[in-house]
């Protein structure tokens, strides 16, 4: 329940924003700020993690939202950089920062294994909405062919953190 929850809540911020709800199409500059905006999400989500976590796998999979998450987010920065691109704050982005703050809180009342069952399901669910939010809207709508490809590479990388956080949710149970 809780999981389905989360993905309804990560599947609406990122589908129900007005320019998408209406089928607008967003610009590079807003797909440029989703997606970084998203990648943040998930860094400050596990920086809580490590704060609170009491598996080490949930931990290890914290360090890697962590490691990973950066990382594509600094190749993101550097690309806008690259194209003199200013990233544009949006609805939907806007939408994912008020959500993921109230998750952040929901999360800081939980402890021990309830905290780490609890943000293990929001990964495996954050994951899939960010997920499906890349293939089927910010991939096909980005202009730029670096910020697609940009894109593309982090859809490998977080495709791959859905089956990682599934596997751990799996051990957990």
């Amino acid at each position: 329940m809780f999981v389905r929850w989360s993905l309804a809540i990560a599947a609406i911020a990122f589908l129900s924003s007005p320019a998408l709800a209406q089928g607008a199409k967003p610009t590079d500059p807003q797909i440029a700020h989703i997606a970084y905006t998203a990648g943040v999400i998930d860094i400050n989500a596990a920086k809580q993690a490590l704060k609170k976590a009491k598996s080490k796998d949930v931990k290890a999979f914290a360090e890697d939202m962590v490691r990973d998450h950066e990382a594509v987010n600094k190749q993101a920065l550097a690309l806008v950089k690259k194209l003199n691109v200013k990233p544009e704050d949006n609805d939907t982005s806007r939408t994912l920062s008020k959500q993921a703050g109230d998750k952040l809180a929901e999360l800081g009342k939980l402890k021990g294994a309830a905290f780490d069952k609890a943000y293990v399901e929001n990964e495996v669910a954050y994951h899939k909405a960010v997920n499906s939010a890349l293939e089927t809207q910010l991939i096909p709508a980005a202009d730029n062919g670096e910020l697609k490809n940009l894109l593309q590479t982090g859809l490998k990388i977080f495709q791959g953190h859905e089956q990682h956080a599934e596997h751990v949710a799996a051990e957990l149970k």
